[in-house]
């Protein structure tokens, strides 16, 4: 139902419509894209997520500004209508901390401007994932969480000793009374029901040894409200401005080995590991990738945990064709942490697939430095650098990009290079791919019909 009236504009009141899904119901109710929803049953929509809290009601009245003429009209939506509507993401609120090891700082001169943007977004965290400190919420943030139960959320903890935070998130000038004591709003929100996923990154030296075990163990006493939490290695480029090292093999050794020792006592006491070294503790210390028990329901494997073991045992489960209809010559890449295993996969796949060659390049991280060795990272100018080289001495019919090493969905490098750019500069045609078996599978279909 419909119906309008005269009112005043709201303009730049309520969230914008920023697409539509043909066939939908809010196409069929009018409603265009640029319209703004000003109001869910009576109350202000500041967000999307206002939106979604109000259409959990049984019978929803949702009023709209039209964006041509000001006029307003309003829809009664019932209970899980899907209206194939699509609104504006919140506008970012920007992280306040200095942190001594934040990667954004770490990047040169130059790039493109969204990658110096610092997020510090409690929506962003429900909606997204994104990873927060607590460092910047209000009182009414606060009070939002609770009432509308926006969980789970991604906290960044790294330390649970205040003055050890302080250091970390270069919040040092703060007064006193500002401890960044996090622990006093996490058990707030556990008491509400909030789930929590967190993480800490360690800086040797400064928060792993007997800290990291603090704050484990700390954590861990809010469990199940905390779920998990994931210890992950700092990453430094070269344009690093700091007296921070990166996580050598020793250190990555000696952390495993802490953590093993506490996670088996929490498998005892709640049946779950719930603290869980990233990927990259492992690739560091050249010890085995756990199996998959070990990581429960791969709570933080959007965090680089679990994600090698979730690719092998994908991998193990892929269903191959057993030949080409002629012959193929395909060329991917990836950074060092993870060559081994896409190579050795590769290298399988060219074994049960007759007529197919599989080659994958180990791109060196030239432009962020050689400290850096994660594939979502490689920039467009080392592949070309590298890949042109390669080129010279073999064939190639094809690159298969994982979709890891673009930003924006725009088909786009970390370093502004395009797919086009690629093409033209490799003469080879290039298609973008998911960082899977399946997705690896899929790139060979699309270039030879099976």
């Amino acid at each position: 139902m419909i119906t309008k009236k005269n009112q005043k504009t709201r303009c730049g009141q309520g969230v914008a419509v920023s697409g539509l899904l043909q066939g939908f119901a809010a196409e069929r109710l009018g409603i265009s894209v640029g319209d703004r929803l000003v109001r869910a049953n009576n109350s202000p929509v500041r967000d999307v997520i206002d939106y979604m809290f109000e259409m959990g009601e049984d019978d929803v009245e949702l009023e709209f500004e039209r964006v041509s003429t000001g006029e307003t009209f309003k829809v009664m939506v019932g209970y899980g209508m899907d209206l194939g509507m699509e609104l504006e993401p919140p506008r970012t609120k920007i992280c306040r901390n200095k942190c001594i090891f934040c990667f954004v700082t770490q990047l040169p001169r130059g790039m493109r401007r969204t990658l110096y943007v610092k997020d510090e977004d409690y929506r962003l965290s429900f909606l997204y994932g994104n990873y927060i400190t607590f460092s910047n919420l209000t009182k009414a943030d606060r009070t939002r969480i609770i009432k509308q139960r926006l969980s789970p959320l991604y906290i960044s903890v790294h330390s649970v000793d205040p003055e050890k935070r302080r250091v970390l998130l270069g919040r040092e000038s703060l007064p006193q009374d500002q401890t960044l004591d996090i622990l006093s709003d996490m058990k707030k929100l556990v008491k509400a029901g909030i789930r929590m996923h967190t993480q800490a990154v360690i800086c040797p030296g400064i928060n792993d040894g007997k800290d990291l075990e603090k704050t484990v163990t700390t954590l861990a006493d809010l469990y199940p409200g905390v779920e998990s939490l994931a210890v992950v290695p700092v990453g430094l480029t070269r344009f690093a401005r700091s007296n921070l090292r990166p996580v050598d093999r020793k250190q990555a050794v000696t952390t495993i080995k802490q953590l093993e020792k506490l996670r088996k006592k929490f498998i005892k006491r709640f049946d779950d590991p719930f603290v869980h070294p990233s990927d990259e503790y492992y690739l560091k210390a050249s010890l085995p990738i756990p199996e998959a028990r070990d990581y429960g329901d791969f709570p933080q494997i959007e965090n680089g945990v679990g994600m090698v073991r979730d690719f092998l045992d994908r991998f193990d489960a892929l269903e191959p064709p057993k030949k080409l209809c002629s012959s193929l010559n395909l060329l991917t890449f990836t950074g060092r942490s993870f060559f081994p295993f896409l190579n050795k996969a590769a290298k399988q796949l060219e074994a049960d697939i007759k007529r197919l060659a599989l080659r994958v390049l180990e791109i060196e991280n030239d432009f962020f430095g050689n400290n850096i060795t994660v594939t979502g990272l490689i920039t467009g100018s080392d592949v070309i650098a590298q890949a042109s080289k390669y080129l010279l001495l073999n064939k190639s019919d094809a690159l298969l990009i994982p979709s890891v090493v673009l930003r924006d969905g725009d088909g786009v490098f970390l370093d502004d290079v395009t797919i086009q750019e690629i093409e033209q500069k490799l003469d080879v045609p290039a298609l973008v791919i998911e960082p899977t078996p399946e997705g690896l599978l899929e790139g060979i279909k699309a270039f030879e019909k099976l």
